[in-house]
């Protein structure tokens, strides 16, 4: 793994942070390795409690690099068609279903530009705290591209269908209260205060009931494609596996002796 992606493991917050700045950190092929490298680590990992992804620098991502998709122009369609497809199938793919995967709670910490594969990696963490300072859009279309790193998938399912085609098609850009009102994150705070409130919420989620995330995260994932019952058959065999963890006696007899749990079996 080259610099372009930092992997950061301090007491149990993993820090993971697209590093190219002075690229706005748009997605280089190197850094498409780099990525995939650092997301299976932090899928190895067993001192991990919270994963913060975030970018170096004033910007969160400015979709790809257009510069190295421009080295491949010379190629024949036909080469192309190969070349970008084994790009997402040996890179971006991996990368979204390791993220996806991960039993640990995903927060970004977003501002300035986020385009493109920013706003899919971006809408795949479970929380998102964004600076006011921030501008998204799909891009994808403005380039001739139809999306990747799951923007159909994640889009629709947080924004609706026809708002994630008007994003999509028209790839028109919108600020950090509108991302708010469509749901896409989670708090939006001054640029001073961003890592303030991201540390905040890391802290947090740090000291809260780890296998509990785990069993919210594994429901919400499986939710979209099961049936009711199949759901409620999910949400029961969690909820009793949750009742026979010892943080589950932790909270109760936090409550009942109104004092701040302190959450730790895992």
């Amino acid at each position: 793994m080259t610099d372009t992606v930092l992997l950061d493991i301090d007491q149990g917050i993993a820090t993971l942070t697209l590093n190219r700045p002075a690229a706005l950190n748009a997605l280089s092929v190197e850094m498409m390795q780099d990525l995939h490298e650092a997301t299976a680590r932090l899928a190895a990992a067993t001192d991990v409690d919270v994963v913060v992804i975030s970018g170096a620098g004033e910007h969160f991502m400015a979709g790809g690099d257009l510069k190295d998709f421009a080295r491949n122009l010379h190629l024949s369609p036909e080469e192309r068609l190969e070349v970008f497809r084994a790009m997402i199938e040996r890179y971006i793919n991996p990368t979204v279903l390791l993220l996806q995967g991960l039993p640990q709670p995903v927060v970004a910490r977003v501002r300035g530009a986020c385009a493109g594969f920013g706003l899919s990696l971006m809408m795949g963490c479970d929380l998102v705290v964004c600076a006011d300072d921030a501008v998204f859009t799909t891009a994808y279309s403005s380039i001739a591209l139809s999306g990747d790193g799951g923007a159909s998938y994640f889009l629709p399912r947080q924004v609706g269908r026809r708002k994630a085609a008007e994003l999509l098609l028209l790839a028109e850009r919108f600020d950090a209260q509108e991302a708010l009102r469509l749901g896409l994150v989670s708090r939006v705070v001054p640029a001073t205060e961003l890592d303030a409130e991201t540390a905040r919420l890391a802290a947090r989620l740090r000291a809260g009931p780890r296998h509990t995330y785990a069993e919210i995260k594994r429901l919400l994932a499986d939710s979209h494609d099961a049936a009711l019952e199949a759901q409620l058959r999910a949400e029961g065999g969690a909820f009793a596996r949750c009742a026979a963890n010892a943080d589950f006696a932790e909270g109760v007899t936090a409550f009942l002796e109104k004092r701040k749990p302190s959450f730790g079996a895992g």
